[in-house]
């Protein structure tokens, strides 16, 4: 393996709803200069990074991407570009292109300068005939587009590993809550939407069952996890290091719901599922991560009610401002 150019960190889909919080978490931690932010889009006034780099970057571009690692020094490659499970569904082809070729161009980076890299999975990669509670080792059938694509990168992923000896590490995400960022095209889209409409409207119409129950997880323990894992020294994780599941919690649309009213006494809900019910469907209830808690001593933190809370009090503190 060559030696990386240097120690910084590029962060790919910074603009994304985990890349926002994500260069936030890495600069207040190894200062601002160190992390560069990149994205396909340039930032707007709701998105922007004003305390540190940016640069413009397609992960279908290998060439920009091997001359932005040359140019930046950079070590370690956080790979968040992608395109969600239900706006792959409904662009199945630019789904495929994008979070497996964008991929292989992240790895093939990587495997050229000797860089470390964060591949972050997906509960999508299970399907309709895992357990409702998904164990960490089990074939994965998704039949959702993005889902095949989360599996190809595990798959890729371990590949470079074990051939070429490439540090991949990553996550088997699931619903991510957060107030920062908006929520971009994936199914667990009404739990972040919800809060909005509450504080805005008092009402929502939630596009999901109100006894569909799915894994989440508050951003903040996302961000933890992913930083406590790329913490790790690699000759301690298993043949799970590309994928492991962590759990946050699980609850249905009415359970969300219900915590908020209990803020918002006023607040209503109306439940009229989409073409996006299928797809929750096949995902499981909730994971099992015994493998993350014993490898390298994952626990979530956040509970239902202190994400309702946060989630409330930030959007709330971010209108006023």
């Amino acid at each position: 393996m060559a030696e990386p150019p240097g120690d910084r960190i590029l962060v790919t889909g910074a603009l994304g709803q985990i890349g926002t919080e994500l260069v936030s978490s890495l600069r207040n931690k190894h200062g601002n200069d160190a992390v560069l932010a990149t994205d396909i889009r340039e930032p707007s006034e709701e998105i922007y990074f004003p305390e540190g780099p940016f640069r413009n970057l397609s992960v279908l571009d290998g060439e920009a991407m091997e001359r932005i690692v040359l140019e930046e020094e950079i070590g370690t490659i956080y790979h968040l570009a992608a395109i969600l499970s239900a706006a792959g569904e409904k662009n199945p082809e630019l789904c495929h292109k994008v979070n497996v070729e964008g991929t292989e161009t992240v790895l093939k980076t990587a495997r050229h300068f000797g860089l470390k890299v964060f591949l972050p999975s997906s509960i999508a990669v299970f399907g309709p005939d895992s357990p409702k509670i998904a164990p960490q080792d089990i074939n994965l059938n998704p039949t959702t587009i993005y889902g095949k694509t989360k599996v190809i990168g595990e798959i890729l992923g371990l590949d470079y590993f074990e051939q070429y000896g490439v540090d991949v590490r990553g996550l088997r995400f699931p619903g991510l809550i957060s107030w920062k960022a908006p929520a971009g095209g994936g199914t667990t889209d009404y739990a972040v939407d919800i809060f909005h409409a509450a504080i805005n409207h008092g009402h929502y119409d939630c596009f999901v069952n109100e006894d569909t129950r799915l894994p989440m997880m508050y951003i903040d323990d996302a961000i933890r996890a992913t930083e406590m894992l790329m913490g790790v020294e690699s000759s301690g994780l298993g043949r799970s290091r590309v994928g492991y599941n962590i759990r946050g919690v699980s609850f249905t649309a009415r359970d969300l719901v219900d915590m908020i009213s209990k803020r918002i006494p006023e607040f209503t809900c109306d439940f009229n599922p989409d073409f996006r019910q299928k797809v929750a469907d096949s995902w499981p209830n909730d994971v099992s991560d015994n493998s993350a808690r014993e490898d390298w001593g994952w626990k979530a933190e956040l509970d239902l009610e202190r994400i309702v809370d946060e989630m409330l009090v930030n959007l709330r503190k971010n209108q006023s401002s």
